[in-house]
């Protein structure tokens, strides 16, 4: 089916479902582990989105992070990781790879190691299928409209006082992933709903930013990070009062994307 517009939507840290095999590996709570989640981003991205296409990971980022490249695998976790490689990044080192092993002040959160095989498995069934869904939209979306804009939900624990801490970062990796229009788009959005804004501190975008990000091809790409205490309960841990004010700022966010794509779908036309 063709798309309607050119705005894709991912949301890949949101999923709640903890299976079987990854419950019988943890050596702490599950509750500790869900300190790894954007906790209910999903419903913010269902109640805002309209014709957009949507993907929404069901899978706990604890099984697998779909915002880490296949190749970040932990050596400190994982029998599958390769020896003698690239230098490890900064969040493999503190435990955030392709499998978190860490979350919080929690340690480690695996009782056991864990085979190479058990972690192709997640990214042969999991990882893979969702980028290939993904890269597939947004091809059909740069088929029709000759732009397209992916839009990459997350949520943020507080950054600090929230009278003058930042409660959204937009991040395209430093201008890599996204033409710098799209930025200042969102930004002027942020201030018309009151919302104190930063660029790329400390959330540049990861993985999915730097894979489907292409702005040469006109296909650009875009990571929301949202304070939680904005639509969470006061134990950040079920919706809250704020969730409907979120919903209507990220619709009007989806809005203004689409809105400045669509000179360029024209031009291209």
């Amino acid at each position: 089916m063709e798309p309607i517009s050119p705005v894709v939507i991912s949301v890949p840290h949101a999923g709640r479902d903890y299976p079987l095999p990854l419950r019988a590996a943890l050596r702490v709570p599950l509750a500790a582990i869900r300190g790894l989640e954007d906790r209910y981003a999903d419903a913010i991205a269902l109640g805002a989105r309209e014709i957009e296409t949507l993907f929404v990971a069901a899978r706990a980022r604890a099984w697998i992070d779909l915002n880490r490249s296949e190749q970040e695998r932990d050596p400190r976790l994982d029998d599958g990781a390769r020896a003698g490689g690239p230098p490890l990044s900064a969040k493999l080192r503190s435990g955030l790879g392709l499998v978190p092993r860490r979350v919080g002040n929690s340690g480690d959160i695996w009782s056991r190691r864990l085979g190479g095989d058990e972690v192709d498995a997640r990214i042969r069934l999991d990882h893979r299928p969702y980028h290939a869904a993904i890269a597939a939209a947004l091809a059909s979306a740069r088929a029709r409209f000759g732009v397209a804009v992916l839009l990459d939900v997350h949520s943020m624990p507080p950054l600090g006082d929230p009278t003058t801490a930042p409660r959204l970062v937009l991040g395209d990796r430093f201008g890599k992933s996204a033409a710098a229009r799209f930025q200042g788009r969102l930004e002027a959005v942020a201030r018309t709903h009151n919302i104190a804004c930063a660029a790329n501190t400390p959330y540049s975008g990861g993985h999915i930013l730097e894979r489907h990000g292409d702005p040469r091809r006109g296909i650009h790409a875009i990571q929301l990070e949202i304070d939680r205490t904005l639509y969470l309960d006061a134990a950040l841990d079920q919706p809250g009062p704020g969730l409907k004010a979120m919903v209507k700022l990220l619709r009007s966010i989806i809005d203004a994307l689409a809105d400045e794509a669509i000179p360029a779908a024209l031009a291209a036309e």
